[in-house]
């Protein structure tokens, strides 16, 4: 029963580390991601931060027919990469290899460089291939022309949804017998390129700061509290979480090292509000509901959830009343954690990242702590994990990433493949 799909690679590229031990021994550690972006005004009484990667430089395999791609695809290209050397794969077969990357921003604030840049200095100022930078299939092309792959090379974009569904999207073309290896996860970048001293703010950036993502809050420590009662809204970030996926049999017999198993995915679609969740959380429900049906495993017996929970006033109602209704009634012994409170955001990316985290923290039996939340709502009858990392012996994990445009998904990994 399930998908059981092995994972057998992990690669990260992120605002916490470039490696799965890194950016959990940071998250287990504290250590924070957001910053206050340059361009909040001394006279304003609300702050805007983000949460960017800083000093990633691409591998020098980079060759000249790519050294030019954008941030949010250099980010995938990286993480592949090292998610490959993990998952110990040399050779990838050309046909028998698929490729799903989901991407929500793409190549946004490159192509509002690029019109900043005209409007400044004229048509000689834009770029000749601006199109194949920031159009959102390049993560997924550059990474079939790295690895020179002629199977499926998919995009997905459902918002902050988009890795978590190119996961199940990537592990159901396996259990399906399309492909026996798939690549697959989601990629952000580019946050803070082209920021510097000539003027240039992104018209993306002045739009989060005027619909509200930001707060009168000066210490970044508070400026994103998931599942918070005082939480005031969330911190953009970016980076790449990548998996490699291959079908048990495939895994097991070239001897590879399986990190978790996928067994189920689940999706819905809110139908409700371009940014604002059904309040009583009824919709991501059912995408958790369907990912542990095909994963065969019951509520209780999943021992921790990866929340989406991004420390929005109306997004963290209706994923806790999604939560206490499918984990908590009657009883609840699932333990919740989110890494946005010091990852930020990174959309696209989201549910990967907090995938990867789960993941890292099951195999040394601990849970990441969720940070910036101190005082959380009373209406949660669930474990948020707070302050320091839980110890416990982890089995069954499930994630979750709700976007706009009511974008729900939901996946379940197991430690062990079924029987």
């Amino acid at each position: 029963m399930g998908l059981d799909v092995a994972v057998t690679g992990i690669g990260v590229v992120s605002a916490l580390g470039f490696s799965p031990g890194e950016y959990v021994d940071r998250l287990l550690a504290g250590d924070l991601a957001i910053q206050e972006t340059p361009w909040t005004r001394p006279d304003s009484e609300r702050f805007e931060y983000w949460a960017p990667v800083e000093g990633f430089t691409p591998p020098d395999w980079m060759h000249d027919k790519i050294s030019g791609i954008d941030p949010f695809a250099q980010h995938a290209a990286g993480a592949v990469t090292s998610a490959l050397v993990d998952a110990g794969l040399e050779q990838l077969d050309e046909i028998r290899t698929g490729i799903v990357v989901g991407t929500a921003k793409t190549g946004t604030q490159t192509l509002e460089r690029a019109q900043f840049d005209v409007e400044r200095r004229g048509r000689s100022a834009a770029q000749p291939k601006l199109m194949i930078k920031v159009w959102p299939n390049m993560a997924a092309a550059q990474i079939a022309m790295n690895w020179a792959l002629h199977g499926p090379c998919l995009t997905l974009s459902t918002a902050c949804a988009s890795s978590l569904d190119a996961i199940g999207t990537g592990a159901r073309m396996i259990a399906s017998g399309a492909v026996d290896v798939a690549l697959v996860g989601g990629t952000e970048g580019g946050l803070a390129w082209g920021v510097d001293d000539d003027g240039f703010v992104p018209a993306s950036a002045y739009a989060r700061y005027q619909y509200g993502m930001g707060g009168g809050v000066r210490d970044p420590r508070l400026a994103c509290r998931p599942f918070d009662v005082n939480r005031v809204g969330m911190v953009m970030g970016e980076g790449a979480g990548m998996l490699v996926l291959e079908s048990g049999d495939h895994a097991l017999r070239r001897g590879a090292r399986v990190q978790a198993w996928v067994q189920g995915w689940g999706t819905s679609s809110e139908a409700f509000h371009p940014s604002t969740p059904d309040p009583s959380g009824r919709w991501e429900r059912l995408a958790m509901e369907l990912a542990a049906g095909e994963a065969g495993a019951r509520p209780e017996q999943i021992d921790v959830l990866a929340a989406h929970s991004t420390g929005t006033p109306k997004g963290d109602v209706a994923e806790i009343a999604a939560i206490n209704d499918f984990f908590c009634a009657p009883a609840c012994d699932v333990s919740v954690m989110s890494v946005k409170g010091t990852l930020g955001h990174p959309a696209g990316a989201a549910g990967a990242l907090g995938l990867i985290a789960a993941i890292e923290g099951m195999r040394r039996g601990l849970v990441v702590p969720t940070g910036g939340t101190t005082d959380p709502e009373p209406s949660i009858d669930f474990d948020l994990v707070l302050g320091a990392p839980r110890v416990r012996e982890i089995d069954w994990i499930q994630t979750n990433a709700f976007g706009f445009g009511g974008q729900n998904a939901s996946l379940v990994v197991s430690a062990h493949r079924s029987e």
